[in-house]
């Protein structure tokens, strides 16, 4: 199978790194058009500069804009124009306990994490259904099921997103439009990274130690038993925008290395 998106345009929210720099770059490669939204402009482009060193010829533009804002969101739809793939990819994580997570932080993790896909959707999937053709992925995670006890109010925004995008896939029903949910696993991308380090640091070893024995100890249901790349995460992506997708619609897709013992 060969996918091919020359003629697609790509809008991915938070992919100046991580899991959204790699979905970017995964894009290009099969000849999409990619806007790269970040916070910072500066981040955005260095992103693009990125994904040009490795893809000669990608077609990759930059759009600042903080999505965690309606005013964000609105400047982002509109820079971005007419768009075929929207990835929901922007989001925010951290652990804290229950009891000490104040308002501001669940309605910081809900605009963040829930809103900001559906302002988007909102603002750009009417063009796509006009058209008869089009591809929204929310980045969810394995958190939207198995909702982890030191990450509640993240867990909650992962399963709103599953909410959300299985309600929005009733809306393109007889359409070329499809609306999924992608869940990846613990990955190694670059926030995750951070929190590695700052867990070997405190427990005075190295992150590739923590790292090797993170998911043994905090997801030991893992069939995977390592933390995914961001690649591995951006190809289930690539394929799931792809015209040879077009029969996937309304789906929660794993990409979590088999910790949900289920089958559905």
């Amino acid at each position: 199978m060969k996918i091919d998106l020359s003629g697609k345009t790509a809008l991915v929210t938070g992919s100046t790194s991580g899991i959204g720099l790699a979905i970017a770059r995964g894009l290009a490669g099969p000849g999409a058009a990619v806007i790269v939204n970040g916070r910072a402009k500066p981040r955005a482009e260095d992103a693009t500069a990125q994904i040009r060193k490795t893809l000669a010829g990608a077609s990759v533009r930059a759009v600042a804009a903080d999505v965690a804002t309606a005013e964000g969101c609105a400047a982002l739809a509109r820079a971005a124009g007419e768009i075929d793939i929207l990835i929901n990819n922007a989001g925010i994580f951290e652990p804290k306990d229950f009891f000490e997570i104040p308002d501001a932080d669940w309605l910081r993790f809900y605009e963040v994490n829930v809103l900001s896909g559906v302002r988007l959707a909102r603002a750009l999937m009417p063009g796509m259904l006009k058209r008869n053709w089009g591809r929204v992925i929310f980045i969810s995670s394995e958190s939207a099921l198995q909702i982890p006890k030191e990450m509640i109010h993240y867990g909650m925004t992962k399963t709103a997103q599953l909410a959300v995008s299985r309600g929005l896939a009733e809306l393109t029903a007889g359409t070329g439009v499809t609306v999924n949910a992608v869940l990846p696993g613990p990955t190694r991308s670059d926030g995750v990274e951070t929190f590695i380090g700052e867990m070997a640091k405190a427990a005075n070893t190295t992150a590739d130690a923590m790292a090797e024995g993170f998911v043994k100890q905090h997801r030991p249901s893992s069939l995977l038993q390592r933390f995914a790349t961001v690649d591995e995460i951006a190809n289930m992506v690539v394929y799931a925008v792809s015209k040879e997708a077009s029969a996937t619609n309304g789906a929660a897709l794993r990409v979590e290395g088999g910790i949900l013992r289920s089958v559905a």
